[in-house]
């Protein structure tokens, strides 16, 4: 696999690299779909898969006792062996439908069921699918499947819909921000992608010099 050059999108600096040594490591990919209901308090929506995996891709003893872990909590957790692949699975949807319904206040199922919107979300996934191959990622679900999945979650508000919602920060670098650098870095339009960070950013900036306010008082 191609190794993902550095950024500065997500922790600028290196960080996290800086703080947590790799051997530390073990992916988790989380599927469920959940409402922060209030503080400590979160209400599960879909879901119980919660992928593991070591980033070198072997069966260690380690991953294997995490897995053991989640399956005896009652979740489904494989180990997997390629566990970048399957975080891009997940980013796939995260970088589509996340800033969409942040910008429209549009459902999963309302993304998904509306022509516009889907084509929209159908066109970015590809720019992003185009981008983790550049990079020796693996999508083993078709585009139109993974979309399919989304629709079939139902009238669910995304996290970052969630927090436009309640005035919290957006989390739009992480999950959109990392992606356009990426896409830069490595030579690979990404116009849809662009235009809709683009967008979301403005909304981001907005809603905090509004103090996460949706109505935005102007004086006339």
């Amino acid at each position: 696999m191609t190794a993902a050059p550095a950024g500065t999108t997500v922790a600028p600096g290196g960080t996290i690299a800086a703080n947590i040594e790799v051997r530390r490591v073990i992916g988790c990919v989380v599927y469920p779909a959940a409402e922060l209901v209030s503080p400590g308090v979160i209400r599960h929506i879909e879901g119980v898969r919660f992928s593991v995996g070591e980033l070198n891709g072997e069966e260690t003893p380690r991953v294997k006792a995490v897995s053991d872990l989640f399956r005896k909590a009652g979740f489904k957790s494989p180990v997997v062996s390629d566990i970048r692949s399957e975080i891009w699975l997940k980013l796939w949807g995260n970088v589509t439908f996340n800033p969409i319904s942040a910008l429209t206040h549009a459902t999963l199922e309302g993304i998904c069921r509306f022509p516009l919107a889907r084509e929209l979300a159908a066109l970015m996934m590809a720019e992003v699918q185009a981008l983790g191959e550049k990079l020796g990622v693996h999508f083993r679900v078709p585009l139109e499947k993974r979309i399919a999945g989304a629709e079939a979650v139902g009238k669910h508000k995304t996290s970052m819909l969630q927090d436009v919602e309640h005035g919290r920060p957006l989390e739009l670098d992480a999950l959109v921000g990392a992606v356009v650098e990426l896409g830069r870095i490595t030579a690979t339009p990404m116009p849809h992608v662009s235009a809709i960070y683009a967008c979301a950013s403005l909304l981001a900036k907005t809603l905090n010099e509004a103090n996460g306010r949706l109505r935005i008082e102007t004086n006339s």
